[in-house]
């Protein structure tokens, strides 16, 4: 994915709130979404970021602003969500991206046209971005897989397997949404003893993982494998994924299997998309210590190396049902950075087809938990409390080791570049509330 005029730094929006240093959406970014006026029976429909406003891609095609590749990939966003426009690849996409940062600039012509068609941010609500069939999750973060693997086998933290191949499960996709309030998941939690009875009831270890998700745009035929080097255009953009996870009940259940109640209970996604090509500016190189095996020909190439990474920086935030009364800003609890993952996009996509495996448009692939070398850089409460064993204390003294009721997660991420307007991801956000009797 190369430079191109959409990423001059200094382009300015008559959006006047895209010109903020501080918003997430710049109009270097425009990031998609799928949206509706707050209250309303509208229909969702496709939307780009710009600023604190939205623009309606649905409304804006009747108009026939564009012409050309720009203006097909605009009528692609006639449906309720993003899948028929990621169908048609990153020519598409990017067409579409260039005549939308042309119209929202500084002295653009078309500002009369698209200014009655902009819906402010906090009168919209959001469904997911796309519909997803699909929904497989990785987990390529050495630093998160050691730490775990210390509770569990201090001696041995990471199976053989792990540092040759991207490890990843097929996860339930009906239960993905954003802005998500969930109730307390109910199962079955390990016996007291060998020949007990196992425990049933509200999970008293819950906890959230810190991820990326990875969009899938363009699918592949059934049989067909994707290259190395054709993968990322197979991806349409990233967002934030935060995939709760019950630790009590997934240690029960998780062998010889994997999580099951665990994990399919809920999944939370922020509302929006960062192409690809939004996040050209922050590429940097990927590698993987000398000492380790290197990955085998079908996942390791040249360019990949030289630019297979991503910069985005990663932060969890915790607000309880005490700390909103108090109106106490949330509390921080770790940063990381998705450039420390020990696997990258386009190996992912590679690898999740290397067998023939067919993937779609609108897909869904987890990064797994994203966490830094650091300790203050664990993506799950699990590790930031060594397992419960060590709680942490919240600015307005109340403590936690595992989430309780009335608790949100707040994700965000954000690319930082010196001289480069700040590119963010907006927020994923989630509530765990009672279990239901």
């Amino acid at each position: 994915m190369t430079l191109n005029e959409t990423h001059d730094a200094t382009l300015k929006s008559w959006v006047s709130s895209a010109n903020d240093g501080a918003t997430d959406f710049p109009i270097q970014n425009l990031p998609f979404a799928a949206f509706r006026r707050r209250g309303t029976n509208e229909a969702f429909r496709p939307g780009v970021a710009i600023g604190e406003a939205i623009v309606d891609l649905g409304a804006l095609r009747q108009a026939h602003p564009f012409e050309g590749a720009a203006a097909d990939a605009l009528q692609a966003c006639a449906d309720t969500h993003l899948n028929a426009l990621m169908a048609l690849g990153p020519k598409a996409w990017s067409a579409l991206r260039l005549a939308l940062s042309r119209a929202l600039r500084e002295g653009s012509a078309q500002r009369t046209l698209i200014e009655p068609l902009l819906v402010p941010q906090a009168d919209a609500e959001f469904t997911t971005p796309a519909r997803i069939g699909d929904y497989t999750d990785f987990y390529i973060s050495l630093h998160h897989a050691t730490a775990v693997g210390k509770q569990f086998r201090p001696d041995n933290p990471l199976l053989p397997n792990y540092k040759w191949v991207p490890i990843g499960y097929h996860g339930r996709a009906s239960s993905i949404g954003v802005e998500q309030v969930f109730p307390r998941p109910v199962g079955q939690q390990r016996p007291p003893s060998e020949n007990a009875a196992p425990a049933f009831g509200p999970s008293q270890r819950l906890d959230y993982e810190l991820e990326l998700a990875i969009f899938v745009g363009q699918g592949n035929p059934q049989g067909e494998r994707i290259a190395l080097g054709d993968a990322e255009t197979h991806v349409f953009g990233l967002g934030i994924l935060n995939d709760w996870s019950a630790r009590d009940l997934q240690a029960w259940e998780y062998q010889p299997l994997g999580p099951f109640l665990a994990k399919n209970f809920a999944s939370t996604i922020s509302p929006w998309i960062v192409t690809l090509e939004a996040l050209a500016p922050f590429r940097a190189p990927w590698s993987r210590p000398q000492e380790d095996p290197q990955p085998l020909p079908y996942l390791s190439a040249p360019e990949n190396q030289a630019h297979g990474a991503f910069d985005v920086q990663l932060e969890v935030l915790l607000t309880t049902e005490a700390s909103r009364a108090r109106q106490a800003a949330p509390a921080a609890l770790s940063r990381s950075n998705f450039r420390d993952a020990y696997w990258n996009v386009a190996q992912l996509i590679t690898h999740h087809t290397v067998n023939g495996c067919n993937l779609q448009p609108g897909d869904l692939l987890g990064t797994g938990t994203l966490s830094g070398p650091q300790a203050s850089e664990a993506g799950s409460l699990l590790e930031l409390t060594a397992g419960g064993k060590q709680p942490l204390t919240l600015p307005w003294g109340e403590t936690r080791t595992f989430l309780e009721d009335g608790d949100q997660v707040i994700m965000r991420a954000e690319c930082i570049k010196p001289g480069y307007p700040r590119i963010g991801f907006g927020a994923c956000v989630g509530t765990v509330s009672a279990a239901r009797p």
